[in-house]
């Protein structure tokens, strides 16, 4: 220290410690002629007294303006160095660099305007320090002082320009760095870091490319920023990245997919357009190599195809269709289950297209991958199930196309009609909104008699009556209606004579039996009239109510349908179809004479010929019923119309007609004792809410009081009142 005294002379000392600028600026230019004159004769032992002189006494000096001419000092002695400036760096950048978070805002100016004069001097050399450089400029880029931002910004860009033409920079050192900082939300901090990964990536031999993984999830953060500038230097960059990865023959797609699948999913709408924009890219150009990542980037776009913003929508629907049109292998890594388990969370999106193409991924997962969907059958099963209640009509029939590939298989077939009558019976809606749309399409997809076949063998033993019989109901209005069921409906028509009609007919002969109704537009439909006309006059006083009557006006209205044309022109010829007179006479009976659909089949019948009768059985008496002798013909026994023959003991055509009405018998008798039943709980619940009312004791009860009801006030439960 004495010795650096010796050299240094007092005045200047003093005048580089004055709290005026210029002399401390005078002082500091002697100091870089002294240095200079050190140099020149090589006492670099006396330079490094004088440098340590300048730290210890005047930069870690407690009085600011001791720090500001130690600084100005070390920056003259390192111009005094000139080019032997390098073998002192050690001693005088670190002293430079600590007074950068100095407390006095102008002492932290000087020591940028002394390290910008050093850079200046020293150049290349200056790469050592660049970690410790690089990390007191991303603090000062933030300085809550102008002065101190502004002189931070020119020795920035110095220090850029020195870094571009090194070939001493390490990037594998700076990444670390770089991305402990990239989540930093200061505005000018995100400024500084975006121009350094752009300096860098503009040097031919720095390869920021390699390490973009490190660095991009930072860079998508950025997009969201409140700063428009800030979001148009990341999106500059980011676009800058996307075309170097386009033109790259070799790209780390993997660790980059993880980070765009995160940021597809943000709340900010430039965030996802940019992410979703990046995964296109990348599945145009990765495809195999993003086989691993199907399922997450798959579970990113389908929420985007449904996005609120078009442009989004767009680029999600192209990716889309991209990544179903790579064939990839279950061996190869791709995961058939994690796909599965992404589509059917989307089942329950509220965005319909989302759905929509949830579905369509597991059709095609279905035609390419059938029997590894298989094995995940039952994690998707209830879900595709869940699916048919969906509101849109769309997503209803890709749910029933899927069912239907699914059910090719004899088991599956059977699961999936037995779930389809469970969903039924747990939700009544279900049936009454999606029933018809149902069972029509499964119908068209998986054959017809198939699936009405295993639906009545499943309601033939179903023990929720009621709900067996609103199926079977509903089943039955489908069979004459839909135009999907037409071939079923020809099959029927000719049970009498082809053993397949026979078959089926006994087939659902069953199940219909929980339908009064149902059953007569069976026996209608087979055109086994007698059989009809039987069951009609089967029926008592407790099948025909309210529900009944409804039911029986459906059938009448469809009587006038198209379907049944061919009954209506059977009509031509009474002669011959005596027991379809009959049974539809049986029906007019039923029929309260106020109603609507009593006087339209009236009206219907009023209209059949007489000429077609022969001599015998035109005995129409003056008044009363036309067709009395009809109804009551005694002739030939009659088996089935058409058909005039001898009693067989009701076996025709190998149908047991007294055995199957026996059994429609047998279960109208549950249903009546069930219906029973449900009126005594209703009649007890009715009860035990009401409070009972004390007698009268002046009154005598009289005979009336325990008078049964007449037969006009009988009423069974919810019938109409005539």
């Amino acid at each position: 220290m004495a010795d650096a005294l010796f050299v240094i002379p007092a005045s200047v000392l003093r005048n580089l410690s004055d709290k005026l600028y210029e002399k401390r600026k005078n002082a500091a230019l002697e100091f870089e002629g002294i240095v200079k004159q050190l140099a020149s004769s090589g006492d670099h032992e006396k330079i490094s007294l004088v440098i340590n002189l300048l730290t210890t006494e005047f930069v870690y000096s407690p009085q600011a303006n001791h720090r500001k001419g130690g600084l100005i000092g070390l920056a003259a002695a390192t111009v005094g160095l000139t080019s032997e400036a390098a073998q002192h760096l050690e001693q005088i950048v670190p002293p430079v660099l600590n007074s950068f978070s100095d407390q006095d805002s102008r002492v932290r100016y000087y020591a940028c305007e002394a390290l910008y004069n050093i850079a200046k001097i020293v150049r290349g050399d200056f790469i050592i320090f660049f970690n410790q450089i690089f990390d007191a400029l991303c603090k000062l880029s933030a300085d809550s002082d102008g002065n101190v931002q502004s002189a931070a910004h020119l020795l920035d860009r110095l220090v850029k320009d020195i870094v571009t033409e090194s070939d001493q920079f390490s990037i594998e050192e700076f990444i670390p760095l770089l991305r402990e900082r990239m989540n930093v939300l200061n505005p000018y901090v995100r400024q500084f870091l975006v121009g350094w990964i752009t300096v860098l990536d503009s040097v031919p031999d720095i390869d920021m490319l390699g390490f973009l993984p490190d660095f991009l999830d930072g860079l998508f953060n950025m997009l969201s920023d409140s700063s428009h500038e800030i979001r148009q230097q990341a999106d500059s960059a980011l676009s800058e990245f996307l075309q170097e990865i386009k033109n790259s023959p070799s790209v780390d797609y993997s660790r980059m997919a993880e980070i765009l699948v995160q940021r597809a999913a943000s709340p900010d709408e430039f965030t996802r357009l940019t992410a979703i924009t990046w995964i296109n890219e990348f599945v145009k150009l990765g495809r195999d190599q993003l086989v691993p990542y199907y399922a997450d980037i798959l579970g990113v776009i389908l929420p985007c195809i449904s996005d609120k913003e078009e442009k989004i929508r767009v680029v999600a629907r192209e990716t889309n269709e991209e990544l179903r049109a790579i064939k990839a292998d279950p061996a190869e890594t791709f995961d058939v289950g994690a796909i599965l388990s992404i589509t059917r969370r989307q089942l329950d999106s509220e965005w319909e297209a989302t759905r929509i193409e949830a579905l369509h991924w597991i059709s095609t997962l279905l035609n390419r991958h059938r029997a590894e969907v298989l094995c995940f059958l039952n994690d998707i099963f209830d879900t595709l199930l869940k699916a048919l209640s969906d509101s849109s009509d769309e997503v209803v029939l890709l749910v029933l196309d899927i069912h239907a590939c699914i059910a090719q298989d004899p088991l599956n077939f059977r699961q999936l009609v037995v779930f389809l009558v469970y969903n039924f019976r747990v939700d009544h809606s279900l049936l009454e909104r999606r029933g018809a749309l149902i069972i029509r399409r499964l119908c068209v997809l998986l054959d017809a008699e198939r699936v009405y076949r295993e639906l009545s063998t499943i309601l033939e033993g179903e023990a929720d009556l009621d709900f067996a019989c609103i199926m079977v109901q509903a089943l039955n209005l489908i069979l004459l209606t839909s135009s999907e069921l037409s071939e079923l409906r020809g099959l029927l028509k000719q049970s009498l004579v082809n053993a397949a009609g026979k078959d089926l007919f006994v087939s659902l002969y069953a199940s219909w039996c929980h339908s009064p109704m149902a059953i007569i537009s069976l026996c209608l439909l087979a055109q086994m009239y007698q059989h009809a006309s039987a069951v009609t006059q089967s029926l008592v006083e407790e099948d025909i109510n309210a529900k009944f009557l409804v039911q029986l006006d459906k059938l009448i209205r469809l009587l006038e349908t198209p379907i049944f044309a061919y009954i209506r022109l059977q009509l031509l010829e009474p002669g011959r179809y005596i027991w379809l007179l009959k049974a539809l006479y049986g029906l007019l009976m039923l029929l309260p004479q106020k109603s609507s659909a009593f006087k339209r089949l009236r009206t219907r019948l009023k209209t059949v010929p007489l000429c077609s009768f022969n001599g015998d059985q035109i005995k129409q008496a003056s008044s009363g019923n036309p067709y009395s002798q009809i109804l009551c013909h005694s002739g030939s026994q009659i088996s089935e119309d058409g058909d005039i023959t001898q009693d067989n003991g009701n076996l025709q055509n190998g149908i047991n007609f007294a055995s199957r009405l026996q059994q429609f018998e047998q279960m109208q008798r549950q249903h009546r004792m069930l219906a029973k039943s449900q009126a005594q709980s209703r009649i007890s619940s009715a009860s035990l809410s009401k409070v009972e009312p004390k007698a009268e004791p002046w009154r005598i009860p009289t005979s009336e009081g325990n008078r049964p009801l007449s037969r006009s006030s009988r009423r069974g439960v919810g019938q109409f009142q005539i």
